[in-house]
């Protein structure tokens, strides 16, 4: 029995260090990408939104069937719907499913929930879905380099599935 000692001892330490690691690159991307995103989608702050993503972004709007690249994606939305929408209070809430990520590389899906709140009249509007994300390290930061996503039978009780970021 005292010859598997240390062998178990050696892949306990391995393993705790492997989860310490996950956990690492998990809390570098909650701040270095989700934090900033939530932060930039609630605030209408475009600047910061699109500083979370690579140049090289694809976005995947699967409910339309369409695959837009940065510039698309990124394309000034005129003066007249930011008008139209800016009586409106954005809120985005995200929840994990699953996080994977090495070597300067992760894969993130998950369930979001869009709250609107009209600041005029008081009217709300709550919309869920579900997303897919590959994140890659640019010179040091994490960036979204795919993002997908669908409203495909989501609602709050699949939402809360999900884990919460932190």
């Amino acid at each position: 029995m005292k010859k598997f000692t240390p062998i178990l001892f050696v892949v306990l330490l391995l393993a705790s260090n492997l989860f310490a690691q996950k956990d690492s690159l998990q809390k570098q991307i909650n701040e270095q990408v989700w934090k900033p995103f939530i932060q930039s989608f609630n605030s209408g702050d475009d600047n910061a939104f699109r500083a979370v993503h690579s140049k090289d972004v694809i976005r995947v709007i699967r409910d339309n069937s369409s695959i837009i690249g940065y510039n698309e994606y990124f394309r000034t939305v005129p003066d007249s719907i930011k008008a139209k929408w800016g009586t409106w209070k954005k809120n985005i809430e995200l929840r994990f499913t699953q996080r994977i990520a090495a070597n300067g590389k992760a894969f993130e899906t998950g369930y979001y929930k869009t709250s609107n709140t009209n600041t005029s009249t008081g009217e709300k509007r709550v919309g869920y879905g579900k997303f897919l994300v590959l994140l890659r390290k640019e010179n040091g930061t994490w960036k979204i380099l795919v993002d997908a996503d669908s409203n495909e039978k989501t609602n709050e009780e699949v939402f809360m599935t999900g884990e919460p970021m932190e």
